[in-house]
């Protein structure tokens, strides 16, 4: 190897592993265990205020909380991880996170793989479109509510169809942050509806998770 003295530029590549773990709610349908099927699956991201370790905080929201309250049943795989305290769905370290923690659903448990779908509230909904982005083949659905986005990110999850979701007067995260998204996602060429519902606030989740149209909506939706 030839020794260059004084200062020059160089480049370093090797993998590094890293350790991930999330605690989450699994919910299996009633007839899982009677069925030999691959079933649906949605993908549940809680908001910023249910981060932490206490992992009943992820069911007071969304879809896990009309699991816990019995409100009938979903006919999909639900999973709904909690993002640690102090970090954020849309870090590095938790979209890997995610991605994992779906690979070991789907090789535990009977998955449609062409049935997978992805929401989430708040920064829930920021994460929705920073993993759709990072792994734009996973997902046959998204529906982001209350969220926002990285419009440079649109023409990567173009061909995804999108339902997104956003109080007139949420003041805590701007509906502009969810038509950013939603234009770009027009400019790019996407299926994309926006729901703005003109006398919500920030829990703008409340209606569109009670709304059964959501997941008649997305279990519609396949890979293509």
């Amino acid at each position: 190897m030839e020794i260059r003295t004084g200062q020059h530029s160089q480049s370093f590549t090797t993998e590094v592993t890293t350790k991930v773990t999330a605690d989450y709610f699994l919910y299996l349908p009633t007839e899982y265990a009677a069925s030999d099927d691959d079933w649906p699956l949605v993908l549940f991201l809680h908001g910023a205020g249910e981060r932490g370790d206490d992992l009943n905080k992820v069911a007071v929201h969304g879809p896990p909380m009309r699991v816990r309250k019995g409100e009938g049943e979903f006919p999909f795989i639900l999973v709904s991880p909690q993002c640690p305290e102090r970090d954020w769905w849309t870090s590095p370290l938790q979209v890997a996170t995610l991605n994992a923690l779906l690979d070991d659903v789907v090789a535990t448990y009977r998955v449609d793989r062409q049935r997978i779908y992805l929401t989430g509230l708040s920064m829930g909904g920021f994460g929705t479109f920073a993993l759709a982005a990072v792994y734009p083949d996973r997902f046959a659905a998204i529906a982001p509510v209350c969220g926002g986005g990285e419009p440079g990110t649109a023409k990567q999850i173009a061909h995804i169809p999108a339902w997104v979701f956003h109080g007139a007067r949420d003041d805590v995260v701007k509906p502009e942050r969810s038509q950013e998204m939603v234009d770009a996602l027009k400019a790019a060429g996407a299926d994309v509806t926006f729901t703005l519902y003109p006398e919500a606030n920030h829990n703008s989740w409340a209606e569109t998770y009670n709304n059964p149209d959501l997941y008649t909506w997305l279990l519609r939706q396949r890979m293509k």
